[in-house]
């Protein structure tokens, strides 16, 4: 270990967390110094010998190790240890120590720590001033008469400072390794576990699944307003020295779009904020089927909508997804056909909801927007978290386009279903 290591600003903040350890094992160490005293009858706390003060020691490290068990034990320790020595952060575990595993790992390092610590603060203390005491002895004697020290000849003598020098590089030598053993031992200590890994990960899952339903709910609402919006204030430009009155109409359906997406943009908003109860099926969170038939008289397309089935007994979860997923099919419809009819089929069955969208196919190929494609993505993400299944694509032989959707009602029950749906 080069100069560097020993004298460097690294070893520095070490040696400093070595002494943190020391001063962490001090109620340890007094603690067995008190049950210790009485069987070999020492004269106190710090006049005993020093065999009793190490045996002190020898006891104090299983209770320090004990109390290593305690779950908050492990955030402190990985809060000095990231700043102490050296390593980078994803080298550590985040949180108290939940598991067996976790808190074993913790007692050990906390063991480890200050089981160091003691021994290199002890030296740090004692060691400094009798090497500067050694140091000096050449140039007083009477310093040399208090340490009972023998008239040496001056060649010897003049040993001495050399000898006190190298008792103080030694000492930071032994600090520097320790600190080295200590910052080679807290990955594995004090990283995480394959536990902690595993809540880690399902925390950015759920965090990456609420960010994918929020985008798909500004998508699906904005989207479709935005596009419904743009058919309706073409053709009202298009027409407006021709037929005031549609221009009139096409401003007033622009006008309530808007008005009902600023609606639903405050929802989503909402789930932002985190104004509403979190986890709440049936608490404010977008438009249901009950709203269809405005969504339907607005959308910018002619619709022929038939129902079957009861779809005020649809659970509002499955009810929202369905809403969605026939707002996504019109967007669809106006971004690549136009205002061409569309059919739409909701069929309640006793286990399912199906959805059945077709329009007829444009003259010529849709042009695809730069990254566009997320709408029918987003209808096959709504299906598959409820359990549910979903398809579009033209039919050739009928000329249409169709999108196709089967939700699970059981979903929306809280019931649990068997993977990819029915």
């Amino acid at each position: 270990m080069g100069r560097r290591g020993i004298f460097g600003r690294r070893a520095g903040a070490r040696w400093l967390h070595l002494i943190l350890g020391g001063a962490l094992f001090m109620p340890f160490w007094l603690l067995s110094s008190v049950l210790w005293s009485p069987v070999v009858h020492s004269g106190g706390l710090f006049g005993s010998s020093i065999s009793a003060q190490f045996t002190a020691y020898a006891l104090g490290l299983p209770l320090a190790a004990v109390a290593g068990l305690a779950a908050p034990v492990r955030p402190l320790s990985v809060a000095a240890a990231r700043g102490l020595c050296g390593l980078p952060d994803d080298s550590f575990a985040e949180g108290p120590a939940r598991s067996r595993a976790a808190r074993t790992r913790s007692a050990g390092w906390f063991f480890l720590h200050t089981g160091l610590g003691a021994l290199i603060s002890g030296a740090t203390l004692a060691l400094p001033p009798f090497a500067v005491a050694v140091i000096l002895m050449p140039f007083f004697p009477g310093l040399r008469s208090a340490m009972r020290v023998p008239d040496y000849p001056v060649p010897v003598l003049a040993l001495f400072p050399v000898a006190g020098a190298a008792m103080l590089v030694a000492l930071a030598g032994c600090a520097a390794a320790a600190g080295y053993v200590l910052a080679r031992a807290a990955p594995v200590l004090l990283g995480p576990t394959p536990a902690d890994r595993l809540a880690v990960a399902e925390r950015r899952a759920t965090e990456l699944a609420e960010r994918n339903r929020l985008a798909r709910e500004l998508h699906d609402s904005v989207g479709h307003a935005l596009s419904a919006v743009t058919l309706q204030a073409g053709a009202a430009r298009r027409l407006l020295d021709r037929d005031p009155e549609f221009v009139r109409e096409a401003l007033a359906d622009i006008e309530e779009t808007a008005r009902r997406t600023v609606g639903e943009l405050d929802a989503v908003l909402g789930l932002l904020r985190d104004d509403g109860p979190s986890g709440d099926p049936n608490g404010p969170g977008g438009p249901t089927l009950a709203d269809l038939d405005g969504l339907l008289s607005r959308g910018g397309v002619p619709v022929t909508a038939e129902r079957s089935g009861d779809s005020g007994a649809v659970p509002v979860p499955v009810s929202r997804e369905a809403y969605r997923i026939v707002q996504e099919g019109l967007s669809n419809v106006l971004r690549h056909a136009g205002p061409v009819p569309v059919s739409l089929t909701i069929a309640v069955h006793d286990e399912e909801l199906e959805i059945t969208m077709e329009n007829p196919l444009p003259d010529r190929r849709p042009v695809v927007r730069p990254g566009g494609g997320r709408g029918l993505r987003g209808v096959t993400e709504r299906a598959v978290l409820l359990g549910g299944v979903s398809e579009a694509g033209a039919r050739e032989p009928e000329g249409v386009w169709r999108l196709y959707a089967s939700l699970p009602l059981a979903a929306g029950r809280g019931e649990r279903i068997g993977e990819g749906g029915r």
